[in-house]
């Protein structure tokens, strides 16, 4: 069964020196999407576990963490210590996904993989039923603002048909392009959880525009099942 449509603001999108003001604009958020780039997995540099920690005091929202990193074993426990309660990490940077999972859940947290736009859904047929999220880059990762990937939306439904198939039910969320242009389509697609990050920021007001994606992407779940 589809989750209810949950909107995952992404504070790649917020102006940093005014973060507290500006994860208080998406105060109706369902979660907050924290971005952790290292500079090798992709060719940016972002957030660091003092910025979890700075959400965390801030937040009430669960703080989504997406690892995209080239060792995240290495560092996963900074920012479960600092407040994470959803990690995804990738699996094209993760040696021993099981592992991996588990290790995020024995802290208490919440695990998910991501794969990037040109890897396929059957990677993770085996490792389904221990994910509590699955993260579908719908850009290549690195920076804001890119356009979202159109063949994204029929690896979407492979995922959706494949979860059904091995009896699993993760949160399958997207990252990358979405608006309220293709939300709709995205969520028809089987999609329940999306990042949006400009789309959010650069609208007038941006916890209307948090509703307004919400309630287009539950009504297309409802209007799906």
């Amino acid at each position: 069964m589809q989750h209810r449509a949950l909107i995952s603001p992404s504070i790649l999108s917020a102006d940093i020196a005014n973060l507290e003001r500006d994860l208080t604009r998406i105060s109706s958020a369902d979660l907050i999407h924290i971005d952790v780039m290292d500079g090798h997995f992709t060719g940016n540099l972002t957030f660091g576990p003092n910025v979890v920690a700075a959400c965390k005091r801030v937040c009430t929202a669960p703080l989504d963490v997406h690892m995209m990193v080239t060792n995240p074993d290495a560092t996963i426990d900074w920012y479960l210590d600092a407040g994470a309660d959803i990690i995804t990490v990738h699996a094209e940077a993760s040696t021993h996904l099981h592992r991996t999972i588990a290790h995020i859940k024995e802290r208490g947290a919440q695990a998910g993989a991501v794969l990037n736009p040109a890897t396929p859904v059957g990677l993770l047929e085996d490792i389904l039923p221990d994910l509590d999220m699955v993260l579908l880059m719908s850009v290549n990762p690195g920076f804001g603002g890119q356009s979202f990937i159109e063949g994204c939306y029929a690896k979407i439904a492979r995922l959706r048909e494949l979860c059904e198939r091995v009896g699993a039910n993760p949160r399958i969320e997207v990252d990358g392009g979405i608006s309220e242009k293709n939300i709709a389509k995205v969520a028809a697609a089987g999609a329940d959880t999306f990042v949006a990050g400009s789309a959010v920021y650069n609208a007038e007001d941006p916890n209307a525009m948090i509703a307004r994606l919400r309630t287009l992407a539950q009504n297309a779940i409802e209007a799906a099942r």
